[in-house]
Formats: C-alpha cells, structure tokens, sequence
C-alpha cells in the first residue's frame, strides 16, 4: 500500500531540511571562522606574514558565523521544538533578510579572496602549511579551503529553494504567507545579485576538482581558465592500428590529453599534452577500421582521435569548435582593445575609456618598476591608459573627457601628457626592463619554476632564455610583467642535478663562485628540459628549442614529452 504525504507532512520536511542544513551551514562557517581564520591570524600575529592577507581573505566570515550560530539557528531548533503549536517558519526566516548585505560584502570580495589564496600558498611555504595541516584533518572531509570557503556564496540561493517550495505547500489562508512571500521577495533579490558569483564559484570548484584528479601537479586553478567538456576518448596511434584509452579536459583556453592511471584514491589522471586553443583546428576524418574519428590539429600536437560513437563525436566537434570560435573573437576584440590603449595613449588619452589592464597578468607597477604587496604597494589602474600601478604612481588627479570631465585618478606619465606639465622623454631600457611578453613568444624555452637564492623561500617565477640573448636566462614574477626580477648571464656556471642540500623535488641548481641559483620544476621530466638547454648555454654554445616547447608562452612551460608509443 502506498501512502501520500499530506501538506503538513510537506510542510514539516522543508522546514526540517532547513534546520539540518543550517546545523551543518553552521559547522562549515566554524570551520571558516574558528580553526582556518584563527590559525592563520595567530600566525599572522608573529610576522609570518601580512595580517591584513588574512583579514582580506577571510572577509566578514566572523560577523556572518555569529549571525548564524547565535540567532537563526537556536530560532529554528527552538521552533523545530514547538513544531506541534506553531507551523511557521516564514516569521523566522524574515529576520534574516536584514542581514543579507554581509553576504553581499561577502561575495563581492570572493574573487579577490581566491586570487590572494593562491598568491600566497605559491609565495609563502609557512601559509601553504597551515592550510594543508588543517585540511588533513577529519573534520575538513577531505575538501579543500576553496571548497569550504564556497559555501556562504552558495547558501542564501538554498534558502530562495526552499522558501519557494515551501510557499507551494502553504495554504493560500495560511497565516505564515504574508512573512514567507515578504521573505522570499528579498532573498530572491540577493540570490539574484549573487549569480554571477555563483557561476563563478561553480566553475572554480569543478577546477579545483580537475586540479585533484590530475595530482595536483597543473597549475589550472586560475579564474580565467572556464571548463568546458570532459570525457573518455581513443587515440589512434600513427605506426599501428592500435587505439589507446586516453581522457580529454576542454577549457576554453586550452586542451589537456591525458593517461588515465589508477591509484587507490581512484582514477588519477597525468596530463600527456597540453595543447592551446589558440591556432586549434577540428577536422571530421574517415578510417576503414575504427568508425567515429577525428582530427585535433594545434600548434604543440596533432591527434587523431576515435569517439564511442557517432553522437559522441558530434558532441566533441561541436564542443571544440564553439570554443575555437569563441576564443577566436575574444582574442579579435582583445587586439583591438591593445590598439585601442596605444591610440588611447597618443591620440585620444582622456578622450575615450581605455582597456584594464588585469591585476592578475602583473605583479609590478607598470610603470616605477616596483613589485606589487597586500599592504605597502597595491594595485591601482590608471583611469587614462588603464595601466595597473601602485599608489605613488596614481598620485594624480585629471579631468577626463570621456567621464563628463569628472576628476580621476592618473599615473604620471598620462598626468604630463594632459596637462603638459613635463612630458617626459622616453630612455632607454635597462637590461632588467624588457618586458617578459617581448621575449616569451621568441623564447627558446619558456615556463615556471621555483627559485631560491642564498638560502630565501622558495618563489614561484616566470623564467625565460630568449632567442635574441640565448646565454642569458630572464626571471620576472608573472608572464607580463614589464620587469624582470634578475638576470642570470649562464655562461660559465656549475650546473647541479638534484643538490644534496635542498629538499625540493625536481631541483637543480646554478652556481659560480658566490653566486648560487636553486630551481625545482613541477616535474623531474620537466626538469631535464631546461637542464638540457642550460647545460648547452653554460658552455657559450647556443642551445636549440625542445620540440615540445611550442609557441604559447604559457603551455610550453607544462608540455610533457611525448612517449614513443603515443605519437
């Protein structure tokens, strides 16, 4: 016999279900609060590193953790309690609406809160070690900071879920209507704001799950980077007529063919080719023995790929060449936005908004030179040519046309060009000022490394030998800086294949008389790549181009070799 759930019964569950996800909403915000925000404060209190790092990261997670725990949770259980006399939650739930604009700070910082995360594990390995200590523990379930960290951009959405399905169950004469319906009107409103976030939060999380199965050995948890599809796939081998069990990760930047390897936590991935959406073609072709293949041509690779069957492989040829065309127009636009700044920056400053320059493709002022930080030195765009440069640079105020000749803040270069005051006169660059794109796209080898000099931390850097000064390797602090960090002239360096005094894996190291360069590449295959190029340029020889080096500055750093059976 079946029976059916009366409306009461409904009524129960959704309110129920409230409770039991708000005592575990309020578990996840302890976590947050009281063991990953402390801990780093404490040891942000001794100096390890800037305390205003954590304040940024963790935002107004304290205020939204005492908001929960002290009032909205002990009102439900209280009224959970009293359930048989008073069936309402709506009355409850208005009390939050209030409170809503600390969610709205909340996801307003989230992307800079994931930007610093990431900043400072890379900068700092006393930060990367709290994290990972308490992520080993019981209580973190296993899940990453970034996870935990989603969950307050995720929760007031859940409530709009629930308030709507329990407004469906609620009789029309209902007295909790009123205070439901006013309620869901508000929370709508802030899941609505909220969005954009969430797609966001969304996107990063399946990253960060990408990340995990890949061994935490690619560094693809970056915003920019958008998953697109996944997925088994067969690879046809160009000397047999075997096919091999291969699996595919599609970005919207970027293609990652993989070989599936098998652990006890599961099916892992290593990333086999690395291949940019950037020059990327797609080709149907037809072969006698295997059905549903084609062809993925790109400037590191090309495969010859078999789908499980016909609709599969539509999906997978549909998938590339909307991300093909999409990326197309977003890099059409983007060239057209660089002219734009540098006809901005002659013909039409002040006259028309310039392009912004990201905060994340720098981390020096573009134009003192100096490296941006969370305290003394922090990123500010220049209204004029849309440079990103620190406050000493953006110490200047000019009306610009294209804002109603409101007043903006400057660097000072646009300040002279504007109001004539001192234009200055280009100089010539010193060897330490050639911007990193200038010679990423000629380099002979290209990527990051880990770097350490005279017993410092360890520091995650761009380094790059270019064709035009081959005996010399260039280290800035992202790809586009317009400085570099230091210049190491190779010629006549000791070359040392894993030190005895480093505990780095992948490290090599650079040294002639007092001067002493440690590196660790992610990979020990990696590795011998750039120790293949450097043992040559140490001997005032010019060193060729590793084959898989390609031309995108940014793959070529984790291109893998190619095995002798998968070419």
């Amino acid at each position: 016999m079946i029976f059916l759930e009366t409306n009461e019964q409904k009524l129960f569950k959704i309110a129920s279900e409230l409770l039991h996800t708000e005592k575990a909403y309020v578990a996840r915000l302890n976590l947050l609060d009281q063991v990953f925000c402390a801990k780093m404060m404490e040891e942000a209190n001794k100096g390890t590193f800037p305390v205003d790092v954590v304040k940024n990261i963790f935002s107004n997670i304290t205020s939204i953790h005492a908001f929960h725990s002290q009032f909205l949770l002990p009102a439900l259980e209280k009224r959970m309690g009293e359930w048989a006399s008073t069936q309402r939650i709506g009355d409850i739930l208005q009390k939050l609406t209030p409170f809503l604009k600390m969610y709205a700070e909340y996801v307003k910082n989230f992307d800079k809160a994931m930007e610093l995360l990431k900043q400072w594990t890379d900068r700092s390995p006393q930060f990367k070690a709290i994290i990972q200590e308490i992520q080993s523990q019981e209580i973190c379930g296993s899940l990453t900071l970034q996870h935990h960290m989603l969950e307050p951009v995720q929760r007031v959405p859940r409530y709009e879920m629930l308030l709507k399905d329990y407004l469906k169950k609620l009789p029309q004469d209902d007295p909790d209507r009123t205070d439901a319906e006013k309620s869901l009107e508000i929370i709508a409103t802030a899941a609505t704001h909220s969005n954009s976030a969430i797609r966001k939060s969304e996107n990063l999380k399946k990253l960060m799950e990408i990340y995990e199965m890949l061994g935490e050995e690619e560094d693809i948890v970056n915003p920019s980077n958008e998953f697109i599809k996944e997925g088994h796939i067969l690879k046809l081998a160009a000397r047999n007529t075997s096919a091999m069990e291969r699996y595919l990760f599609l970005f919207n930047n970027m293609l990652l063919y993989c070989v599936p390897k098998f652990s006890l936590g599961g099916t892992k991935y290593t990333v086999r080719t690395r291949i940019g959406i950037d020059g990327m073609k797609v080709l149907e072709t037809s072969n006698e023995d295997y059905p549903h293949t084609f062809q993925v041509s790109g400037k590191e690779r090309t495969l010859e790929l078999q789908a499980s069957s016909e609709q599969d492989k539509a999906d997978w040829i549909k998938a590339f060449r909307e991300t093909i065309e999409i990326f197309q127009q977003k890099n059409e636009s983007f060239k057209n936005a660089l002219k734009d700044v540098e006809e901005v920056s002659k013909a039409e400053l002040g006259k028309r908004a310039p392009r912004w320059i990201r905060d994340n493709e720098v981390t020096m002022c573009m134009k003192c030179k100096e490296p941006f930080n969370a305290i003394t030195r922090r990123r500010h765009h220049c209204r004029a040519c849309g440079f990103v440069v620190c406050w000493k640079c953006s110490d200047n105020k000019v009306q610009l046309e294209y804002d109603n000749n409101k007043v903006n803040k400057v660097c000072r270069d646009c300040f002279c060009i504007l109001t004539g005051e001192g234009v200055t006169e280009g100089k010539k660059k010193g060897i330490l000022e050639i911007e990193a794109a200038q010679i990423t796209d000629s380099s002979i080898m290209c990527g990051f490394l880990q770097h350490s000099e005279k017993g410092k931390l360890w520091q995650k850097v761009w380094c790059v030998i270019p064709e035009m000064e081959c005996l010399v390797l260039y280290l800035y602090g992202a790809p586009q800086d317009v400085k570099a960090l230091c210049t190491i002239p190779l010629l006549g360096y000791v070359v040392e294949d894993s030190p005895r005094h480093t505990d780095a894996p992948a490290s090599f190291r650079l040294s002639q008389s007092k001067s002493v360069h440690n590196f660790a590449a992610e990979t020990e295959e990696l590795k011998q790549r750039w120790l293949k190029v450097i043992r040559v340029a140490v001997m005032g020889e010019m060193p060729a181009r590793p084959e898989t080096n390609g031309s995108g500055a940014l793959e070529s750093s984790n291109t893998q070799e190619v095995n002798p059976d998968d070419t």
